[in-house]
């Protein structure tokens, strides 16, 4: 493994195929979740991957059971307590986005299991995301009490459409791998004991295709995400504008208690 790929740790890393990088996110005590170092590894290492002239295509999966089960708690409690936790997470979860976007290598998610938080991000926002037919992506933002923010308004309206966009982003309802294909969540849905088969032939299809006609091909096809930046832009500064507010200290403490949250419904907006 080259050294450009020893500073992430939130991954393992291995060379399935020839000029094919897999990343495996490894924390499967906590289904995949990721601290702070987590997050900051998922947002800037499609910079590396970008400039490694070696590669030609990435998979992305979660190891154990779980893609991966999004933020722990504490960087939550740190987005509610500090000012400046609250504007690095803006700014990692804004970076996350236009990296994976303007990263000009084709990404093959392999979505294993639940796939929530930053995790998703990636996984929906790769180039030909691969579902298990176990798999469980749910956007929980209004759930914890704050906006829909990290990817959802980028992508989501485009690939399942506006009225399903904002039935499952409201209501943070679960879907499974093959009602995912069915909405166009995801490329494929496959059984789960073919899900990693399945991701390694696409991604050695793509690392043996034209490298420019693909990669300009990813380009220009980007530019509809692109152009939605100015409302995504706005979703993220709304999610961390929630995250000062009273619903995030509700949510936060339901799921610590495993109840349902209980909302104050006087908000002034």
């Amino acid at each position: 493994m080259t050294d450009r790929y020893a500073k992430y740790e939130t991954f393992e890393f291995d060379r399935p195929a020839e000029r094919v990088l897999r990343m495996t996110i490894n924390n499967p005590e906590t289904y995949n979740s990721l601290d702070q170092q987590g997050h900051k590894d998922m947002t800037y290492i499609w910079r590396d991957i970008d400039e490694d002239e070696e590669l030609s295509a990435v998979i992305l999966t979660g190891k154990g059971k779980a893609f991966s089960s999004g933020g722990d708690f504490s960087m939550i409690e740190a987005n509610i307590n500090d000012y400046q936790a609250r504007v690095r997470a803006w700014k990692e979860a804004r970076d996350l986005v236009y990296n994976i976007i303007n990263c000009s290598k084709p990404v093959v998610s392999a979505i294993n299991g639940v796939a929530v938080g930053a995790g998703l991000v990636a996984a929906l926002l790769s180039d030909i995301p691969i579902a298990a037919k176990s798999a469980r992506i749910i956007d929980g933002h209004t759930r914890l009490g704050v906006a829909a923010g990290d990817h959802a308004v980028i992508n989501w309206p485009l690939l399942c459409g506006m009225a399903k966009a904002k039935y499952l982003l409201m209501l943070c309802e679960p879907v499974y791998g093959e009602e995912a294909e069915r909405l166009g969540l995801v490329s494929l849905c496959v059984e789960d004991d073919q899900l990693q088969d399945k991701a390694l032939e696409i991604a050695t299809r793509l690392a043996n295709g034209a490298p420019s006609a693909i990669r300009w091909t990813k380009y220009a096809l980007n530019n509809w995400y692109r152009v939605m930046g100015p409302s995504y832009d706005a979703s993220t500064a709304l999610e961390m504008l929630g995250f000062t507010g009273p619903e995030i200290q509700e949510g936060l403490a339901s799921l610590r208690e495993k109840r349902d949250p209980k909302f104050d419904q006087t908000s002034p907006i």
